[in-house]
């Protein structure tokens, strides 16, 4: 059984990798782009794991299925229009996941096209990586559009009440007790609060048929 759990954890790591890099650098290219420096002079605008990769979120993230990269950061007083350039910096994270999703499927169903893989072993546990991708990919995607805080969906959903200060604030800061009681309320009850994976294989297996992987 432990073999079987290595094994398995081996083959989510280049997905988790792959998606939490391409999500936060995207989240601090599009930040300098919009006009702040501040993901640039902090590195972040690359696409190098060491630089992104927050070791108890990426534990987490292959312990428990939800775990967390290094947060971007910016400077809103620098953007060029801070209340959409936020939104373009909290959308552009999750988008980057849907799109490698989307990259990933059409390479797989030319790979398996290709070398089907029950030709060789090796290549059975390569396509097994491949679909961990997708589907991590697809699952960053929906995860980080719930509109709860810290997630990038709140960024989305709250910004329409920036000129409220007062009820705003209060958004972010109950919003992420809600967040928080329904990762616990999920861990040690074993009811999932969160039932995100419906909406994940929807997308993974509809976009892996549209492509013409069956």
């Amino acid at each position: 059984m432990e073999n079987f759990d290595l094994v398995r954890i081996l083959k989510f790591l280049p997905g988790i990798i792959l998606g939490l890099t391409v999500h936060e650098f995207c989240h601090a290219l599009v930040a300098h782009r919009c006009g702040d420096s501040t993901s640039k002079v902090q590195g972040r605008v690359t696409l190098n794991p060491l630089k992104h990769i927050d070791l108890m979120g990426f534990i987490m993230l292959i312990v428990a299925g939800f775990g967390w990269a290094k947060p971007v950061q910016f400077n809103e007083a620098n953007l060029r229009n801070p209340k959409y350039d936020v939104m373009k910096i909290a959308v552009a994270g999750p988008l980057s996941n849907a799109i490698t999703a989307m990259v990933l499927s059409v390479l797989f169903s030319i790979y398996m096209k290709v070398l089907p893989e029950y030709q060789n072993p090796t290549l059975k546990i390569l396509s097994e990586v491949f679909l961990y991708a997708i589907y991590i990919n697809w699952g960053l995607f929906i995860f980080n559009l719930i509109p709860l805080p810290p997630l990038d969906g709140s960024h989305l959903l709250f910004n329409t009440f920036r000129k409220y200060p007062d009820f705003y604030d209060a958004l972010y800061k109950y919003g992420s007790y809600v967040f928080i009681g329904l990762i616990l309320a999920t861990i040690f009850t074993k009811i999932n609060f969160l039932p995100i994976w419906p909406a994940i294989k929807f997308l993974g297996e509809g976009f892996l048929s549209l492509v013409g992987y069956n």
